[in-house]
């Protein structure tokens, strides 16, 4: 019994952004909507639904929506809001009394428009106006109005936008000085200029659009150039892209030693069912902390957080406490100590009774050290994925632990594979303490990766915390009375340097330090430049094409490509020729923005290597760049 009429807009302010504006809202806005309530109306309460999406601006601005629902009883007083919605209604624009003057008009000119406006009231006349026009892409909002009077006639200049799409015979605008605010609606005089040529959706894109908005889908993925399966990507697809992903991570430097450290215990049981007991608990411990991982990602971004796979290491917290642990285990593989030492004697006879419960601890860890090195074997998947109902989604997480997990439960499970292991003896001694230096080797890329975030007093602070952390696991490892005053002495210090220089660590960086330009050292060759929200429709609009590189400083594979295909000199060559402008997107830290832009191309981890073109859908490249690929697509240009 009640139709909702349109929202009645307060006037706004104009927002300068850089060398932009917007036309909106600041600290608190009420949109009033008029109800109309039909005859006969007879319910105790009033259920109403809003669906909204807005934009939150300050330097960049972030794309945010949400549904919504409020009870109000229709039978009693909501009086407490009455001052919210007068002081809205006041500053309102209002009709111009009179209606417009026939002195009133618009002329069309090839320098903008020249707006003229008489009979408006004596409290704006010989002020400086601001002046709002409400059909949208016609004039620049970000130019200054050249304004003057002349008596009581208003004129102004207002330049056209480039993007202008429209030629109105009549044009509704609002005028403002202070909290009085008038609507009119003018007409327009003279032949408006031929207006931008509409940027065009390719049909294919345009009809599959479509169809996903009547089916309520997913929305559609870009064009991926490289990827397993292309555009028609399903649930199966992604399961098995996941599978095959996780197999792959088996291989990925950080993650090796911990298997090999597990196949070094693997071969000293003897007992057929011990050793399937350990690979179902490591495969469980594996499976469970992906999905566990998972499932943190999907609840924070539930609840708005812009967040995308890997975003556990966009906090400096958690790097410096990953090389925390990596270096204890690096130490224990060294030989320095042992972790039952350490353990109460309740605890260390657990331990070695149960060594199911290292098996799996051991998959934690594992799952820990891979999933950074997870989005370059299967970003589509887990792009795909973040959008799935939650058990779907899950069950591709789940998909990378079975999949990494999968080799040594097959060698647990299968006689055949297990013969094929050395047999045990002293080299291996040697190999634990050999893969001791892997391990400093992935200590060494985490402080690398926090002095990207926090700087390099961040990372001093770290290497000088773990360089106490193991002077104080060597003393306790001592024999005799210097034990005690040694190991005391240097958590005394630890603690200290903790609580002295600890801020350093987590302490962000400036972003405009991150996200600094990178010089190719040949003037010829195009340089790299910090991407930023709309950069890429200001290039493209202006008929140039645009790679943008989102990368991270944890994103191992990231680095790769970076100092192999893009640092290639026949590839900056190509991008030189065909004037393709460089963009770098930086994800080492938290940023909604570039969240935002990866979900779009359906993606929610790096490396993500995207090229713009005007006028066309955004191609995706594959994440483990080549340069004969690179350049197979630059020649499409």
């Amino acid at each position: 019994g009640i139709d909702a009429g349109e929202i009645a807009w307060p006037t706004p302010k104009k927002i300068p952004i850089g060398t932009l504006a917007n036309y909106g809202y600041e600290n608190t806005v009420l949109l009033p909507v008029p109800l109309t309530v039909a005859p006969g109306f007879n319910a105790s309460q009033l259920d109403i639904k809003l669906k909204a999406t807005w934009l939150v601006c300050r330097k960049e601005c972030i794309p945010q929506e949400g549904e919504f629902t409020l009870s109000v009883p229709a039978r009693s007083s909501t009086a407490t809001n009455s001052q919210a919605f007068a002081a809205t209604f006041a500053a309102a624009p209002k009709p111009l009394a009179g209606g417009v003057s026939g002195s009133s008009d618009i002329q069309v000119g090839n320098d903008g428009l020249k707006i003229s406006l008489a009979g408006l009231p004596a409290a704006l006349q010989g002020k400086t106006l601001a002046f709002f026009p409400e059909t949208g892409n016609v004039t620049e909002p970000a130019a200054p109005v050249k304004q003057s009077w002349q008596g009581d006639l208003w004129t102004a200049q207002v330049p056209l936008s480039p993007q202008r799409l429209e030629s109105p015979g009549m044009m509704p605008l609002v005028v403002a000085f202070n909290e009085s605010a008038y609507r009119l609606e003018v007409p327009v005089k003279g032949n408006w200029p031929a207006p931008a040529a509409v940027v065009q959706i390719p049909p294919a894109l345009e009809a599959a659009l479509k169809a996903n908005a009547a089916a309520g889908a997913v929305p559609i993925q870009p064009k991926l150039s490289g990827a397993p399966f292309g555009n028609s990507f399903s649930l199966l697809a992604a399961i098995v892209g996941a599978l095959l992903g996780g197999l792959i991570l088996n291989l990925m430097p950080c993650v090796f030693p911990v298997l090999a450290i597990k196949v070094v215990g693997f071969v000293q049981v003897k007992n057929r069912a011990d050793r399937a007991a350990s690979g179902f608990a490591y495969t469980a411990g594996v499976v469970l902390s992906f999905v566990a991982l998972g499932a943190l990602l999907l609840g924070l971004r539930a609840t708005g957080e812009q967040l995308g796979w890997g975003f556990q290491l966009q906090n400096p917290a958690v790097v410096a406490a990953l090389a925390v642990l990596f270096t204890l285990v690096g130490l224990n593989l060294a030989g320095l100590f042992e972790f039952g030492n350490f353990l109460p004697g309740r605890v260390a006879n657990a331990q070695s009774k149960n060594p199911t419960v290292n098996a799996f601890l051991t998959g934690v860890l594992a799952t820990a050290i891979a999933s950074p090195c997870t989005a370059p074997f299967m970003g589509a998947s887990l792009g795909y994925a973040i959008g799935l109902p939650a058990v779907e989604a899950l069950a591709v997480f789940g998909a990378i632990g079975v999949g990494m997990a999968l080799p040594f439960l097959a060698a647990s499970l299968i006689p055949g594979v297990a013969g094929l292991m050395p047999r045990p003896g002293a080299w291996m001694v040697t190999f634990k303490q050999l893969m001791a230096f892997p391990m400093f080797g992935t200590v060494a890329w985490l402080v690398w990766v926090l002095g990207q975030q926090s700087g390099i007093d961040g990372a001093g602070t770290l290497l000088g915390f773990l360089v106490v952390m193991a002077l104080a696991v060597w003393a306790l490892g001592l024999p005799g009375r210097a034990r005690p005053v040694i190991a005391t002495v240097s958590i005394a210090l630890g603690a200290l340097f903790v609580w002295t220089a600890g801020a350093n660590i987590i302490k962000p960086l400036d972003l405009a330090e991150v996200q600094a330009s990178t010089a190719t050292g040949d003037a010829n060759l195009p340089a790299w430049q910090a991407w930023e929200p709309g950069r890429v429709e200001q290039l493209t609009s202006k008929g140039q094409s645009v790679l943008v590189d989102f990368t991270a400083a944890w994103c191992v594979t990231c680095q790769y490509n970076k100092t192999t295909t893009l640092s290639d000199s026949a590839v900056l060559a190509d991008f030189a020729a065909k004037n393709v402008a460089l963009l770098r997107a930086d994800w080492t830290r938290r940023d909604p923005a570039v969240t935002a832009a990866l979900a779009q191309l359906g993606r929610s981890g790096v490396p993500v290597y995207a090229i713009y073109k005007p006028g066309r859908a955004p191609v995706v490249l594959s994440e483990i760049l080549s340069v004969d690929d690179v350049r197979a697509e630059l020649a499409k240009l």
